[in-house]
Formats: structure tokens, C-alpha cells, sequence
């Protein structure tokens, strides 16, 4: 009788593994169907039990998460979408969707984090998904501070959207330069936000037709040209328009108000280069520099002047600054193999010009949005 122990031990197990995977096969059938006939509570409660049954099971877990989101149970979805972070079919759409769980949750460091992930993996999905997480993306831009690509997220939401409430909401704070949420601003500043976002949605529209995104940005103008980012704001329009003397007597209204503008800074010294006046570039780029250190195209422009000026020690040092910082930039990688060739540092300058042909083809081909804001992005503060 006690050889017959392990056999029948083995028997006892084979039956459990069926049963198991009967059990399991059954609950997979009636949760498809639950989910397929809008039976929320019951879907997700056989996705949970199929799940607990088969921790591999990644559909189980897509739907249980996408069930969760939808009910706005943000929590308990990001856990589920956790367990798909190392899966190769659900892995992208799922930081996406573990970046809008956390926003929603307020965890907005890890959010960020999630839809950079979301990112470097091609940005996957179907478009009103890419549209939802893309939007919520640029917002947690924005507060980080990173308003350019922000407004590079959104811009095309609103040429394809139009008009949107959300929308132009969300470019006024970056367009002014505001660290904050649409949910956390102070209610003081909601009309200079929204005078701001309907000239930006309108210039992103009808970009080659100014007339309605002049009209906000007049109207932001004349209402408060006394409070700082406004005349930046304006000049950027403008130098979008392409009307630089426009844009450049705007900036330098800017520096009235903010003297430590470092953006309005930035454009008056490639102003000024273009001009002819290193001094006057250089002045500019320098102070540009103090007011932000980590301002790559700070240290670019101070690095052509001082080469235009021939301080070529100088400029190698400013240029190996914006290397650092933005090391994705061909015109930095350009200069700076100018600078190495008249030091007589050849192999250097050889790998440089290397660098610069590579980044400009792939520039010229439209480099994808994961190497301009994946995890190759540009270093800022």
C-alpha cells in the first residue's frame, strides 16, 4: 500500500492542475462575455478571480485595469496595470495608462515618469487614447517646467481638435510660462490663462493666418503688458509670424519687467548675432546664463560669440556646457567641431562633425517624439 503513495499522489495533483485550468478557462469565457455585455461589476470580478488564478494571464489583467480606469477606481487599475510593465503586447499603453492613474491619483513625479516610459516605446495606442495621455503628458510639462515641449505635445491636438476648452487652457499656462496644473492655479490668473490659450490654439490652427491669435494676444497685451512672460509671449507670436523686429521690441518690453527673463534673453542675443553685434550677443548671452545655468542654448550662443570674437578656450568651454545639456542639438555639435579644428583638436572635431551629420539626418527625417522627449531628451532644470 505505501508504494502506491506516490502514484496516487500524482494522480491527486494532475487532477488539481485540470480542475484548475477548467476553473480558470470557464471564468476567462464568462468574464469576456461580462465585459462584452457592459456587466462592469461582474467583468471585473471574474477578471480579479481569473487573475488570482493565472497571474500570467495579461489580457486578464488589461481588462481588469481598463475596467478599474473607467469606473475612476485609479488605485486599484494602476495595480493592474502594474503587472503588465514587463509584458511585450501590453507594456507601452500600459505606462500610459499607469502615467493617467498616478495623475489622477496626484502622484505626478511618477506619472511623468510612466508616460516617458510611454514615450521611449513609440508612444502605442489608438489616437483618442495617444490624444488622452499625450494631453495629460504635456500638463505634467509644463509643471516640471519644460513649456516648449508641452506646447510641442499639445499644438497638434489643437490644429485636430480645434477650439477646446481643455485645450486652451492648457497652452495659456505654458505659453506664460506657468508651473501650475489647470486644477491648482490661482483664480486671479484664469483670464490672462485663457487670453493666452486662445491666441495660441488659433496660431496652432491657422498658422499661416495671425488675425485671430493677434486679436487674444492684443487683448492679453493691453489688459496686463505690466506682468511678466506676457511680452515674451507676444514676441514669440510674432516670431512666429515672422516678424522679428516686431518680436524683438517685445522681448526687450519683457526685459523691463523681467530683467532675469532668460528666454527673452536668449532671443535678443541670436538677434544681435545675426546682426553682426558679438559684443551686444555677448552681454546678453552671458546674462542669459546667470539667470539659468542649465539654459543650453544660453551657453550656445555665448560660445558663438566668444568664437566670432576669437576666445576660442572660452567658447570651447561654453560650447562643451551646451553639449552636456543638449546633446541632441546639431547646431551645438557644429560649432563645437569649429572651435575643436582651429585648437588643432582634430580627432575631436572629427567626432563632432560626425555627431552633427548624424543628428541633422535625423532631424531631417522627422525624428520621432520618444528621442525628443523620451529618455535621450534634453536636460533641463
Amino acid at each position: 500500500m505505501r508504494s502506491l503513495i506516490p502514484e496516487l499522489l500524482i494522480s491527486l495533483s494532475l487532477f488539481a492542475t485540470a480542475a484548475a485550468q477548467s476553473s480558470f478557462h470557464a471564468i476567462a469565457t464568462q468574464a469576456e462575455s461580462a465585459r462584452t455585455h457592459d456587466l462592469v461589476p461582474e467583468a471585473i470580478r471574474l477578471y480579479r478571480e481569473g487573475t488570482h488564478l493565472r497571474p500570467s494571464w495579461a489580457d486578464g489583467w488589461w481588462y481588469l485595469g481598463t475596467l478599474l480606469y473607467d469606473q475612476d477606481r485609479f488605485p486599484e487599475a494602476a495595480s493592474a496595470f502594474k503587472q503588465l510593465q514587463a509584458n511585450p503586447t501590453h507594456q507601452g499603453p500600459a505606462h500610459a495608462f499607469l502615467g493617467l492613474c498616478e495623475y489622477e491619483s496626484g502622484d505626478y513625479d511618477n506619472a511623468a515618469a510612466q508616460f516617458r516610459l510611454w514615450a521611449a516605446a513609440g508612444w502605442p495606442g489608438p489616437r483618442e487614447f495617444r490624444d488622452v495621455a499625450a494631453y495629460h503628458f504635456a500638463l505634467l510639462l509644463t509643471r516640471e517646467g519644460r513649456f516648449v515641449e508641452s506646447l510641442y505635445l499639445i499644438a497638434p491636438l489643437a490644429q485636430r481638435i480645434g477650439d477646446n476648452p481643455e485645450l486652451v487652457e492648457a497652452m495659456g499656462l505654458a505659453s506664460l510660462r506657468m508651473r501650475y496644473l489647470p486644477e491648482n492655479y490661482p483664480p486671479d490668473l484664469r483670464e490672462r490663462i485663457w487670453l493666452a490659450g486662445k491666441a495660441s490654439v488659433y496660431a496652432a490652427q491657422h498658422p499661416k493666418d495671425f488675425e485671430r491669435a493677434d486679436e487674444y494676444a492684443a487683448r492679453l497685451e493691453s489688459l496686463y503688458g505690466d506682468q511678466a512672460e506676457v511680452h515674451y509671449f507676444r514676441g514669440t507670436l510674432y516670431g512666429f509670424e515672422k516678424k522679428p523686429a516686431e518680436a524683438e521690441r517685445e522681448y526687450r518690453e519683457e526685459l523691463k519687467i523681467s530683467p532675469a527673463c532668460a528666454p527673452a534673453l536668449v532671443a535678443l542675443a541670436g538677434f544681435d548675432l545675426e546682426k553682426g553685434d558679438v559684443p551686444g550677443a555677448a552681454e546678453l548671452a552671458r546674462r542669459a546664463v546667470a539667470a539659468d545655468p542649465n539654459n543650453a542654448e544660453a551657453h550656445h550662443l555665448l560660445g558663438r560669440a566668444l568664437l566670432a570674437n576669437g576666445d576660442l578656450q572660452a567658447s570651447a568651454s561654453e560650447l562643451e556646457k551646451a553639449k552636456q545639456l543638449a546633446p541632441d542639438s546639431p547646431e551645438v555639435r557644429s560649432h563645437l567641431a569649429m572651435v575643436y579644428a582651429k585648437l588643432g583638436r582634430v580627432q575631436e572635431a572629427k567626432a563632432e562633425s560626425a555627431a552633427f551629420l548624424k543628428l541633422e539626418n535625423e532631424q531631417e527625417v522627422m525624428a520621432p517624439a520618444n528621442v525628443k522627449l523620451g529618455e535621450t531628451q534634453e536636460k533641463r532644470p
